[in-house]
């Protein structure tokens, strides 16, 4: 991807116009690399992410938010190419229980506006409390077969401390995404589950107790729990089900994003369209046969915005979803998160930003490498892609005529939108 020197200097010439008021919590330092063989490199805090700057002008205190996004930077900064492919079973850079605690407390302060802090360490305590809570009671497994020994673990783990996988029903659950909450309720996500295992295996390890190579076999249905095995024993077919350091952090931010995506009822399987056909980016001759009850979710979702809401039951959350969709750009995963974290400033009306990062989305699909990347995924799904390119163009028609429009100033309603406190229901 080559980012270009202009829409680099727009970047740093064009801070958010936001009031003075800052948190004393230092900005993270995390260095983004545009990928794909750019050899330009530049620091998260040039890209201008917004929500901790909109939230701090709005007067709401985003010190604890900082904190906990600042732990999550110092952690994927580790992350060399070599270990974002290492499996989550092996992998030694990345603490990956105390970068999902850190997403959990950064999440936690965006909704609760506590005085303290979510106590991570202690939650860190608690997940190597369970690795040790295995050992007493367990240790003539030690001597028998890998197979025994990993049984062994999965009943500790599944039975006698009562870990269980959330149904499909309940998958917009938000504390079946949170670690902290899983620890506490011993109710989760497949990842969330997955994760847990991994770091009582790693523990282990560190013990001397695992003398074998061990690979967690992440299920792809929605009911099944992960399931350890002895990595020699390994097939072809059990590829898939491998869960490498980014797929792991990929998952549990993806599962965030579509959780608390704000345009949740609608036809598109791409948020981005359900974004943009709310904000009437989507012909309507395109769409696929909306029904009454799907426009009518539309229209509320954008209503709600209107009115300030940030937040509802299954309505999904702007705080959440914004907060997923900058660290997923931090861990530079797919430049469509640039466009979808765009079209989501877009509905708060920071169009300066939006426009910004809509261009930086365009630049880096337009690079060699990334149209190579992306041509597979887009072979199945040709007409979902092609109405996406539509919305991008119309959006960036209209983000360049506001911001041309004699005049133009930022709508009143984006102040309340972040700064209201107050729940909906």
């Amino acid at each position: 991807m080559t980012c270009s020197s202009s829409l680099y200097a727009a970047f740093l010439s064009s801070p958010p116009k936001f009031s003075n008021h800052r948190s004393p919590s230092p900005p993270c330092h995390h260095r983004v690399v545009c990928r794909a063989g750019s050899h330009l490199q530049y620091t998260a805090s040039e890209l201008n992410l917004v929500l901790h700057d909109a939230l701090d002008s709005s007067g709401i205190d985003t010190t604890h938010a900082r904190a906990a996004r600042e732990g999550f930077c110092l952690q994927i900064k580790k992350l060399s190419n070599i270990e974002r492919e290492t499996s989550i079973c092996i992998n030694r850079c990345v603490d990956l229980g105390k970068t999902a605690l850190h997403i959990a407390a950064e999440d936690d302060s965006l909704i609760s506006h506590s005085s303290v802090p979510l106590p991570v360490d202690a939650f860190i305590d608690r997940l190597d409390d369970l690795s040790m809570g295995y050992c007493p009671n367990y240790r003539s497994s030690f001597r028998s077969s890998p197979e025994s020994f990993l049984e062994s673990i999965e009943r500790y783990l599944f039975a006698k401390k009562g870990f269980r996988r959330t149904s499909v029903r309940d998958h917009l659950e938000p504390r079946a995404l949170y670690l902290h909450s899983v620890l506490t309720h011993r109710s989760g996500s497949a990842v969330m589950l997955s994760l847990i295992y991994s770091e009582i295996l790693k523990m282990l390890r560190l013990w001397s107790l695992v003398d074998f190579d061990v690979e967690i076999s992440f299920p792809l249905d929605f009911h099944s729990l992960p399931k350890a095995y002895q990595k020699q024993k390994s097939k072809e077919s059990d590829q898939p089900h491998i869960m490498t350091v980014q797929t792991l952090l990929e998952e549990i931010l993806r599962t965030l994003k579509n959780t608390f995506w704000p345009f949740q009822h609608d036809n598109f399987k791409s948020l981005f369209l359900r974004a943009a056909h709310a904000a009437n980016c989507v012909d309507k001759l395109n769409s696929f046969g909306d029904s009454a009850m799907q426009l009518a979710s539309a229209k509320a979702a954008q209503h709600r915005l209107d009115r300030g809401v940030w937040t509802s039951v299954k309505f999904g959350d702007m705080r959440r979803a914004l907060a997923a969709c900058e660290r997923l750009i931090l861990l530079e995963t797919d430049a469509k998160e640039l466009r979808d974290y765009s079209i989501l400033l877009y509905h708060c009306g920071f169009y300066e930003q939006s426009l910004q990062y809509l261009k930086l989305y365009q630049e880096s699909k337009s690079s060699p490498l990334q149209e190579q990347a992306s041509s597979k995924q887009e072979q199945s799904s040709n007409s979902v892609s092609s109405l996406e390119d539509e919305a991008v163009e119309k959006l960036m028609v209209r983000l360049n005529l506001i911001l041309t429009e004699e005049g133009w100033s930022r709508p009143s309603y984006v102040r309340n939108y972040l700064g209201n406190n107050s729940e909906p229901w």
